[in-house]
């Protein structure tokens, strides 16, 4: 039986293939702009980025494109909105800095010189993130030539942050600074990717983070193992007895309080992750190890993705060097990292872990804890009306069933969630194969026109479906 036609689809894919060269040409130009936030001789160049896209967005057609202040770099935000009444607002999140690279690191070519080569575009930037950002902007563009209108059908709002990848230091506090501004009932992030070429999904969740540092104070000094062992307390051995406790023989973590709040992956959930075509012997080598490990109960994406963790990221104390030096240390430490997933706040893990760690160590030995700025989870139910019709939009550009993933690393997104109390959809089109942070960073150029027609598809079909969002 032959399927529908759908004219739209059709339209869409005409009218970018007609402005294909001149989106990949303004793409490449701007790839050019070495926009290296985490170095300061590139500064210069991330102010010129951000006013590039600003100017490009106004091109466009966005009535108010702005270069946004921080005290690091720049974020650019743009806003276009819809002429029809009672139109859900959406925010599109992204990112304009990008990795430091050089060709010294590796590269086959100069990595702010753009180079096509077969199908793929190979650029710092390509897909990280610069290439996921662009995509919107030929995307609205179709958007409107299909459909006839001269508005989109959503309050349409970009905010395109400058330093992602120097761990987004300002960024909560410019959402909090401008909340009113990009106040938004969905906020859509182009900061992922999808499973595979073959494969497309889209991501319902990241986790959040926590992370500390504990020391351990024993002698005022090092001192002798023979005249002293036995007799004082040694935080060296502290420190292995409570990295030691953190989980128990099932690999649960063991501090009390730990999962309070937890939102359990429900049986749907964990029958759409089974579906994905996971190879567990090729994701090993792509770990790098020799075997999987966790809490016992759920399968190795289940872990990375919708469970929370304790994870031991540095150990130390007492002698390092060669040879031998028979010594009570005057100090040892640990530094730890907690994956957190919805359900979990970063201030009661605070407070849980702080309180553990102090109850295992012996009388004799001070305890030193300092925690990092947290990073919140977040989670969009696979229900939500805007997650249906980004699942939607992608099925189109597709022509084929999009399935389901969650990312377990974490990310900006959950302030935006935070502060603007909207959900969080990620629409990504890059795959594992683009090699963000790494020399010889491309994209798909066929996966990220399909970007192009998903983001056309999505503003129709949200203004459609959830104009009385609650």
């Amino acid at each position: 039986m032959s399927q529908p036609v759908d004219s739209a689809v059709d339209a869409v894919r005409a009218y970018i293939d007609q402005h294909r060269a001149a989106f990949l040409d303004d793409l490449a130009a701007w790839l050019r702009i070495p926009s290296v936030s985490a170095q300061p001789e590139h500064a210069a160049d991330v102010h010129r980025s951000a006013e590039w896209l600003a100017a490009k967005l106004k091109e466009t057609g966005f009535p108010t494109a702005e270069v946004w202040p921080t005290p690091g770099a720049p974020a650019v935000c743009a806003e276009w909105p819809s002429a029809d009444p009672g139109a859900p607002t959406v925010l599109v999140y992204g990112h304009h800095d990008v990795q430091p690279a050089a060709r010294a690191d590796g590269w086959d070519s100069e990595p702010f010189e753009p180079v096509v080569k077969g199908n793929r575009l190979y650029a710092r930037g390509a897909a990280d993130d610069k290439g996921q950002v662009f995509f919107h902007l030929l995307g609205v563009r179709a958007h409107l030539a299909t459909t006839g209108r001269t508005t989109p059908a959503v309050n349409l709002k970009l905010l395109i942050e400058g330093e992602e990848e120097s761990g987004s230091p300002h960024f909560r506090a410019l959402v909090e600074q401008h909340a009113e501004r990009l106040a938004a009932d969905a906020v859509i992030v182009s900061d992922t990717g999808m499973w595979s070429e073959d494969t497309p999904t889209v991501c319902t969740g990241m986790r959040g983070l926590a992370e500390c540092e504990i020391r351990l104070y024993g002698p005022d000094q090092d001192i002798h193992s023979g005249s002293f062992g036995g007799a004082v307390p040694n935080p060296a051995t502290a420190i292995g007895r409570l990295v030691a406790a953190l989980h128990d023989e099932n690999g649960r973590v063991a501090i009390p309080g730990f999962y309070d709040g937890v939102i359990e992956l429900t049986d749907r959930e964990r029958e759409l992750f089974a579906e994905l075509p996971f190879d567990e012997e090729r994701w090993l080598a792509t770990a790098k190890s020799h075997g999987t490990a966790g809490e016992a109960g759920y399968s190795t994406l289940e872990r990375i993705w919708a469970r929370p963790t304790a994870e031991v990221n540095g150990i130390g104390g007492g002698y390092q060097g060669a040879g031998s030096k028979t010594i009570i240390p005057s100090s040892a430490m640990v530094k730890l990292s907690f994956r957190l997933v919805a359900g979990q706040d970063p201030a009661h893990i605070e407070k849980i872990v702080g309180d553990w760690a102090r109850a295992q160590v012996p009388d004799g030995i001070r305890c030193e804890i300092g925690f990092s700025s947290a990073t919140r989870p977040c989670l969009t139910p696979l229900d939500h009306p805007a997650l249906q019709s980004v699942v939607r939009a992608m099925g189109r550009a597709f022509g084929k069933p999009v399935r389901f993933t969650r990312e377990g690393g974490s990310g900006p997104a959950a302030d935006l969630q935070d502060v603007l109390g909207a959900p969080v959809l990620f629409l990504g089109i890059s795959v594992p194969s683009d090699g963000w942070h790494a020399p010889n960073e491309k994209v798909e150029l066929d996966l990220l026109l399909k970007g192009v027609e998903t983001s056309a598809h999505l503003w129709g079909d949200l203004a459609e479906h959830w104009r009385h969002a609650p």
